[in-house]
């Protein structure tokens, strides 16, 4: 029977943690690349902790899972101000806990306010403090939570004040950082809140199991308030970080989606009904630490932009349908190209010479950082040697877990680090306000405070062209002049799932697949 042994597995589990459960269908069971750092929305940044707590929580409004635009969520309904600053939003009537309790206007008013306390230290605090009146405030300890333009006007009625007229809020709020916790649960145990035994959750699923480094399991919750909508009972998340494990159980029937497919086997698996391959709003590029010498010159930064023929790694290497990216922004309509320092090894000598580094004579060595996954691996080993041949430079490489890596990134304390980003929602602004300042996510310690003052201004712009224009200035001062990163390709992204035999999951540009829509036909 397919999947039997782990079902089984499953199924005991499910008696020891969960009394009074009952056999069910069998588990939808998907790769999910690596152990999660975290549960705590709060706390998180990844995309493999993102798929599991769409599954467990639910914000002001949620994600359609074919087209990845926002309906309503634990929100029926909402209004926007005349001046598309004031956000006022109704919540269901229905919406609770697990544990049954109500969910509260009050609660996201105090879970934005955890999320924005200096003290929380919140990786994605930064995206709330950039459009929330007031939130930035708070966040850099400037000033109380008084300051924070969010307030619940009664049980079921959360209002709050934006920054600027900015087109993508309701697009934002899908994001986890927007979305509420359980106050009542937090208070009680503290940072052991979300422990399988503690944990409760006001989306579809709740947690039943959680066994490190083995499995994640979700469960159907009967308090959803569409419970109708989770037509699995279980879920299971498998952290496999090797893709061609992760293939081979997929290929023996012991998963239902690969989230990743290895790319030396794409030409065999591109002819498959099952294999799925699409454009990503997401960039693959590598963040450089501007302050540590010699990236602190920008001419070695682009120097080593300009060596790195992106064609052949695409063709060659990822194979997997990526488009070579010069710039950051991946292609959107309305949003002009950038252009930014592209393959040209006369050139790249030149600047690497005028550095100071002729034939990169007493160039030091550097270290290229990337999380463990054969694909980063291998795209490392390419950069490694391009580099080598074209720059006469050598760089090392290191892997670390996911978590480790996480850290590293966010403390800075890396010198060259591959990186890519998921747009949280379909706008430019989402990759180009990473890199703000102070930042938690700016690792590479980018300042330009011409840079700075583009994308903070573009927020007030009522003028949609206008904004644009000024995120497009702002991208090319990024990556052009300052070349603070090193863009390396557009995602396209690849994933292995039998649609004859489920139903609810669809390629769509976000690459965002929530677990709830999924049911076997």
């Amino acid at each position: 029977m397919k999947k039997a042994i782990i079902f089984i597995l499953i199924l005991l589990a499910f008696s020891a943690c969960t009394p009074g459960s009952v056999e069910t269908e069998e588990p939808f069971i998907l790769g999910n690349g690596t152990e999660p750092e975290t549960l705590d929305i709060h706390l998180m940044s990844g995309v493999p902790e993102h798929r599991i707590v769409m599954g467990l929580f639910e914000g002001l409004v949620t994600t359609n899972p074919e087209t990845a635009l926002p309906v309503p969520g634990v929100a029926e309904s909402w209004t926007i101000s005349d001046d598309a600053k004031t956000y006022t939003f109704t919540l269901r009537d229905d919406a609770v806990w697990s544990d049954g309790v109500p969910v509260t206007a009050q609660q996201f008013v105090d879970s934005w306010l955890r999320i924005l306390n200096p003290e929380t230290a919140a990786p994605y605090a930064w995206f709330p403090a950039q459009l929330i009146a007031g939130a930035e405030a708070y966040n850099s300890g400037e000033a109380g939570p008084e300051a924070v333009q969010a307030r619940a006007l009664d049980e079921k009625t959360f209002q709050f004040e934006t920054l600027g007229p900015a087109p993508y809020v309701v697009k934002a709020l899908t994001h986890y950082s927007f979305w509420a916790v359980p106050t009542h649960t937090v208070e009680e145990f503290g940072s052991d809140w979300t422990r399988p035994e503690n944990i409760v959750s006001n989306g579809p699923y709740t947690l039943a199991e959680w066994s490190p480094q083995e499995r994640l399991v979700l469960e159907k919750s009967d308090s959803y308030w569409d419970a109708n909508k989770a037509s699995t009972d279980q879920i299971v998340f498998l952290p496999v970080e090797s893709e061609s494990t992760m293939l081979a159980m997929y290929q023996n029937d012991e998963m239902d989606w690969a989230t990743t497919v290895p790319s030396e086997q794409i030409d065999e698996l591109k002819v498959q009904d099952d294999y799925h391959n699409n454009p990503a709003f997401i960039t693959y590029y590598y963040v450089l630490q501007t302050e540590v010498p010699p990236l602190d010159d920008p001419r070695v930064r682009i120097a080593l932009s300009k060596a790195i023929d992106r064609v052949k790694l695409v063709n060659e290497v990822t194979r997997g349908g990526q488009v070579p990216a010069d710039g950051l922004v991946p292609p959107i309509s309305g949003y002009g190209e950038v252009k930014g320092n592209r393959l040209n090894v006369a050139e790249a000598q030149e600047l690497l010479a005028e550095a100071g580094y002729p034939n990169g004579e007493g160039f030091p060595e550097l270290e290229i950082l990337y999380n463990t996954s054969e694909g980063h691996k291998k795209v490392a080993e390419y950069i490694q040697q391009q580099w080598l041949e074209t720059l006469n430079i050598n760089v090392v490489l290191k892997n670390e877990e996911w978590a480790t890596y996480l850290n590293t990134r966010r403390e800075g304390t890396f010198q060259i680090a591959r990186a890519g980003w998921a747009g949280d929602y379909y706008d430019p602004n989402t990759f180009l306000d990473l890199f703000i300042s102070g930042n938690s996510m700016n690792g590479g310690r980018y300042s330009n405070l011409e840079y700075d003052r583009l994308i903070t201004e573009a927020l007030q712009q009522t003028d949609d062209a206008s904004r644009l224009e000024m995120l497009n200035e702002a991208e090319s001062l990024l990556i052009g002049e300052d070349q603070a990163i090193i863009p390396i390709y557009y995602y396209a992204v690849n994933n292995l799932i039998d649609l004859n035999e489920w139903s609810g999951w669809y390629r769509n540009v976000m690459d965002q697949h929530p677990v709830g829509h999924v049911a076997s036909y």
